[in-house]
């Protein structure tokens, strides 16, 4: 027969077992979660670093005369002194001078 003492020990041994398996399990699903969580950092941080690197490279494209008549022609639909506009309209939308005056009279 075995003895309360030794099913105390094994029952104290279980349990300590028991909780030390726990414990690891625990610590193990925490660093799963900060693996994870850095993951999304580092990714974060690469789109935000090539978002810098695209800016840098508009900024440096801007300080150059390209780069400002680019934008001065995007932007503030200015020409350039050697350059001619030529606007093109399609018929259908072209306004019709008599058209237009005689409708205000209409009304």
């Amino acid at each position: 027969m075995i003895s309360i003492r030794k099913i105390f020990f094994i029952t104290l041994a279980v349990l300590g077992l028991a909780l030390t398996v726990s414990y690891y399990r625990f610590e193990l699903d925490r660093i799963a979660g900060i693996r994870e969580a850095i993951a999304k950092s580092e990714a974060e941080l690469a789109r935000k670093q090539e978002i810098v690197r695209i800016y840098r490279e508009k900024a440096a494209f801007y300080k150059t005369k390209e780069g400002i008549e680019h934008l001065a022609r995007e932007q503030y639909n200015l020409v350039g002194e050697k350059e001619r506009v030529f606007l093109l309209v399609s018929p259908d939308s072209t306004p019709n001078m008599f058209n237009d005056a005689l409708s205000e009279i209409d009304n």
